[in-house]
């Protein structure tokens, strides 16, 4: 199990993360922009987010430090920006530890299937704190 940052920035990520490569002398990030990662035909990816970063991350000391830009239009709030990130592997874990963070709190996605993790969800915990929850399975799905 990992607990992980995960930054947002509002059109600067790719800015964001390679600056923040140099400062911790780390390899230079791969991203992945929404445009590249979206395989649904039913579902078009404006122009204006087609090379916003969907998804890239840095390795420091350890840690892994995860970033993506913002949707277009999507709400955002400078120092609201950081959310923490719970990844592991126990299916059962995720959901009661979602179900009890949830309470009293707002979800923001539910637990769900995505092309990334095959359980997924957000929400936002009665103290304001911002939760991601991701099911780690061995695959890499990040960069």
């Amino acid at each position: 199990m990992a607990i992980e940052v995960y930054f947002n920035f509002n059109g600067n990520c790719r800015e964001a993360a390679e600056f923040y490569a140099e400062a911790f002398k780390v390899e230079k990030p791969q991203i992945m922009t929404f445009g590249e990662a979206n395989n649904d035909p039913n579902f078009t990816v404006p122009e204006e987010a087609k090379d916003l970063v969907m998804h890239t991350r840095l390795d420091i000391r350890g840690s892994r430090i995860m970033f993506s830009d913002t949707w277009p239009g999507s709400p955002f709030t400078v120092g609201n920006n950081i959310t923490v990130a719970v990844v592991d592997s126990d299916e059962d874990f995720l959901r009661s530890s979602f179900k009890a963070l949830s309470e009293g709190g707002n979800v923001v996605m539910e637990l769900q299937e995505t092309f990334w993790s095959k359980v997924y969800g957000s929400l936002v915990d009665k103290f304001g704190v911002t939760w991601q929850f991701s099911h780690e399975n061995g695959e890499d799905y990040s960069i």
